[in-house]
């Protein structure tokens, strides 16, 4: 990876762990739904400028059922449960938890998408879901009040990623990059304009509220897609997915800086089982075997 690719990654790390910042911040005062409603909004009104081409117009029209699914299970429904989550938990914290899409990727494409899983990938699922338990075993309280449903919320949304990631690449992996980020940030705006408006909430929202819903849209939407996209095309996907690792560590420190989040033992503990175990389940880590390997007989 070049120095500025490196750069481009550390700064996209940063963005997409401010955005759990912006949500804590912005998600009290609009509500969930009504926040993912702008943060969508705005990103469509800037994005759709790269669709401004006979040829781009052609393939979001051809594609509009799909690419209104992707919108769903990769925006709308995971936005919405992370944002609802915020108004509970931690920006740091959810943002350990979201840190296991990749656990989730796995497991569907190897179930439902005939992607193999190897051992070694076994091994590391464990860990990582033992890390999760490592975070939120004091914190699995399901009664009223409790942070068991809001924990959930996030793995759910995390489920959500994990279809979408598999649903991409099986069926929509030969459209350009402009009409996957537009199109669906786009119909993801549509699906939520309705609800967003009628949940609107009846209380006028502050300069500070706008201020991070606007940030949300613009900063860790828009120009973290371009970033993120750029960067598959340039650095690969391999390399890209690192920004999985980093955003937490991103999270966790502007949560610490700007909300005065505590870094507990536990979550770092946590975070780094959780870390490890993705690592290896993708393979960004890989286990060597120590192979005994008679002169006589040289390996097939």
């Amino acid at each position: 990876m070049s120095a500025a690719d490196t750069l481009r990654l550390l700064l996209l790390s940063s963005l997409w762990g401010m955005s759990f910042i912006f949500m804590r911040v912005a998600v009290p005062e609009f509500g969930p739904v009504p926040l993912i409603m702008v943060r969508m909004g705005i990103g469509a009104l800037l994005l759709i400028p790269l669709l401004f081409s006979l040829r781009y117009l052609k393939l979001i029209w051809e594609h509009k059922g799909p690419l209104l699914a992707l919108g769903v299970i990769n925006h709308v429904l995971p936005f919405t449960l992370l944002a609802l989550a915020t108004t509970r938990l931690e920006a740091g914290f959810t943002s350990l938890i979201n840190a296991t899409t990749p656990i989730f990727t796995a497991l569907l494409g190897a179930l439902f998408f005939t992607t193999p899983v190897q051992r070694q990938q076994y091994l590391g699922l464990a860990m990582a879901f033992f890390g999760v338990y490592v975070l939120s075993a004091n914190r699995l309280d399901f009664a009223l009040g409790g942070d068991g449903w809001f924990i959930l919320a996030v793995l759910g949304a995390t489920f959500c990623y994990g279809i979408a990631s598999n649903y991409s690449k099986t069926y929509l992996s030969h459209l350009p990059i402009r009409v996957l980020a537009a199109g669906s940030t786009s119909m993801s705006a549509l699906v939520l304009l309705v609800p967003g408006i009628l949940m609107w909430p009846n209380e006028p929202i502050s300069l500070l509220g706008w201020g991070n819903a606007v940030a949300l849209a613009v900063l860790s939407t828009t120009l973290a897609f371009l970033l993120y996209f750029g960067l598959i095309a340039s650095a690969g996907a391999t390399a890209t997915s690192t920004v999985t690792f980093l955003v937490p560590v991103s999270a966790l420190l502007w949560g610490y800086l700007l909300l005065g989040e505590t870094l507990s033992l536990q979550i770092i503990a946590g975070m780094t089982i959780t870390l490890l175990g993705t690592a290896i389940a993708t393979r960004l880590l890989r286990l060597r075997r120590n192979v005994s390997v008679n002169p006589k007989y040289p390996p097939l």
